[in-house]
């Protein structure tokens, strides 16, 4: 482990890196492509995530190596660029979009370019936000049906409710989005990830049934924790985003082999003996009881969601607390750190970390290749 975040210290050095970023190890990531494609199940197609790969050289170097032109999106100034990016590109939403904020992006964006974008409808209420949407704007929408199978996050819960629903003109179904991201923490008592997912399948099948044989063509399902579990079934495509770049709450086993290949990097700015503020004898007595380092160090900002991976034993500290500026870490005392080294940490998630530097910087066979710019926040 040390050894490899050396070589990321040498490269970020020798890249003159002398500020937090976001390193993404671009080997690493081909080793998780390849792992993707060889377990996914025959006769799936992936839509790449884009809010957890916020990147359009990352979405574009993934769907290159999978030849795919799928997308999932979830924020209007993110779909537009990945439109942009893309101009095969078929978008679904993961999440309802507000009518008014579908009206918004569809007046901003270019000529025609809905005709690539599936709107996602949760309720009857919301069908019918969309179909006079569709009829303000003389044009027709496409659309599928978010269902609930076992989340229970929202959706329709029933495929009889599908089943009475009149689709208004100007909308046309192109089939459901299903999530069943709970299936991995059901506890075995309870008959465990294999029986939920094959449960939350059946369930999807139902729904599908329950539309006509022209509004089947996307049947989505899954998300990186569950989308190589499935072996088939109702589904012809799975979502698939964080995996490729494993943050710190994709360890399941759904991802068994997978690696991280995204690190935020930040120089080390100090490197203390800690004593907090007030008598000595305070920070003296809290070391006894193991409540206070004896080593410790600032870095060059902090407060990210992540967790410090490098230098080893490295932690935050309760008494310090938190900081975006400068954060206190405390050290083993045996650490041997000095300003100017780096500090790694591993974020926990992707979405919205990876936007947060600007650009990330590109490791590959030992130094920084390039500089992919993150899409804004928006």
């Amino acid at each position: 482990m040390s050894a490899y975040f050396a070589e990321l210290s040498k490269a970020l050095k020798a890249a003159e890196i002398f500020r937090p970023c976001l390193v993404l190890d671009r080997d690493r990531l081909d080793g998780n492509i390849a792992l993707a494609k060889g377990r996914l199940a025959p006769g799936l197609a992936v839509r790449l995530v884009d809010k957890s790969l916020p990147c359009v050289s990352l979405l574009s170097h993934i769907a290159r190596a999978l030849g795919t032109d799928r997308f999932m999106t979830f924020h209007p100034p993110v779909m537009q660029a990945v439109l942009d990016a893309f101009p095969e590109g078929d978008l679904l939403y993961g999440k309802p979009m507000p009518a008014g904020a579908a009206r918004a992006a569809l007046t901003r964006g270019g000529a025609g370019w809905w005709s690539r974008v599936c709107w996602l409808i949760d309720t009857p209420e919301r069908l019918a936000e969309y179909g006079a949407l569709a009829a303000a704007l003389d044009t027709e929408l496409r659309f599928a049906f978010e269902i609930d199978v076992g989340l229970h996050r929202g959706g329709f819960s029933n495929p009889a409710g599908i089943r009475a629903l009149s689709i208004p003109k100007g909308l046309r179904c192109e089939g459901v989005m299903a999530y069943e991201a709970h299936a991995p923490e059901i506890p075995g008592l309870l008959g465990g990830a294999e029986k939920a997912l094959k449960k939350a399948s059946a369930k999807a099948a139902e729904f599908v049934a329950a539309l006509d044989p022209d509004q089947r063509r996307i049947r989505n399902i899954g998300g990186s924790k569950t989308a190589l579990l499935h072996g088939g079934g109702m589904a012809n495509e799975v979502s698939i985003g964080s995996a490729f770049v494993l943050p710190k709450d994709f360890d399941t086993p759904g991802l068994d082999g997978f690696q991280p290949a995204a690190f935020i990097a930040t120089p080390i700015l100090k490197a203390v003996d800690p004593v907090l503020p007030g008598p000595a004898t305070i920070s003296g007595t809290l070391r006894a009881l193991g409540l206070f380092p004896r080593k410790g160090c600032y870095l060059y900002g902090g407060k990210w969601m992540a967790e410090p991976v490098f230098p080893e034993g490295m932690k935050p500290n309760g008494l310090i607390g938190l900081s975006s500026n400068q954060q206190f870490m405390g050290l083993p005392a045996g650490a041997d750190v000095k300003p100017g080294d780096y500090a790694f940490l591993r974020p926990t998630q992707s979405e919205a970390v990876l936007q947060h530097f600007g650009s990330i910087a590109v490791f590959s066979a030992g130094r920084i290749v390039e500089f992919w710019p993150a899409l804004p926040m928006g």
